[in-house]
């Protein structure tokens, strides 16, 4: 029997007298909120344990756990975790990186779509933008830090910032299809499945940027065996089919 079988197992066999929980808290950043949503029900109904689930940027998350906020799983990015692994809020050596994302731009459903497949010609889409919209970097969202410092690097981010929509967090793509932005950067998994929008494709390899996320184990927690049983339950086969359908990739050996 596969490991994460064998935690699922144990996790559904341990019963209410092993302390199993009511209400599993997991804390999830950005993209991969869809991802524990999709497979809760998954983990729910194979161990009898309901998911609680709160959703935050990556600073915004770290923040709260370093001023005392409790959970029993985290999904973030790796740096993050180990950051928080130092500090005695993650469990050490509990950190299991489950997948990556890349940065894409997107218009609206039924617009033109501009040539983005080299660097010159993604820099000359974005000047050639009447707005372009991206997560604030304030916010702390992992995709809006890399696109300022993009912009920056690409020496455009004085012209860009002019006509710039920040996204307070949340989708990008809402005002993509909202038509309060012309071109929107986001990572692709919060492109793929939003309504009103098309994924014009992926940044070119030479700008790329993956954001990896990982679950780790609250050190406060008190039910070890369910958290593993729902991480296994992030890394197993209808989590490998969802991560393709959302654009999201296996993290790279």
């Amino acid at each position: 029997m596969p490991l994460s079988s064998l935690i699922l197992a144990s996790a559904v066999g341990a019963g209410p007298s092993a302390g199993r929980p009511s209400g599993l808290k997991v804390l999830t950043a950005g993209a991969f909120k869809s991802v524990v949503v999709a497979l809760a029900p998954e983990y729910e109904k194979a161990s009898g344990n309901t998911v609680v689930i709160a959703n935050d940027t990556v600073g915004a998350l770290a923040k709260r756990i370093e001023a005392g906020e409790t959970f029993d799983v985290v999904v973030m990015t790796p740096n993050a975790i180990d950051e928080l692994a130092a500090q005695g809020k993650v469990v050490p050596g509990s950190r299991t990186d489950l997948v990556r994302v890349g940065v894409g731009v997107m218009v609206k459903a039924g617009a033109a779509k501009p040539d983005i497949s080299t660097v010159d010609a993604f820099t000359a889409a974005v000047l050639a933008a009447r707005s372009v919209s991206y997560i604030d970097p304030a916010s702390g969202g992992s995709s809006g830090i890399y696109v300022a410092r993009l912009l920056e690097r690409l020496g455009i981010a004085d012209q860009v910032k002019p006509k710039q929509r920040l996204k307070q967090g949340g989708y990008v793509a809402d005002y993509i299809s909202s038509g309060e932005a012309e071109l929107g950067i986001h990572q692709i998994s919060e492109i793929v499945p939003a309504p009103g929008v098309t994924l014009v494709g992926p940044l070119p390899k030479e700008i790329q940027n993956y954001t990896v996320y990982a679950a780790g184990i609250g050190a406060a927690t008190k039910h070890m065996d369910a958290a593993k049983a729902l991480i296994a339950v992030l890394l197993g086969p209808s989590a490998q089919a969802l991560f393709r359908s959302k654009g999201m990739e296996a993290v790279a050996e």
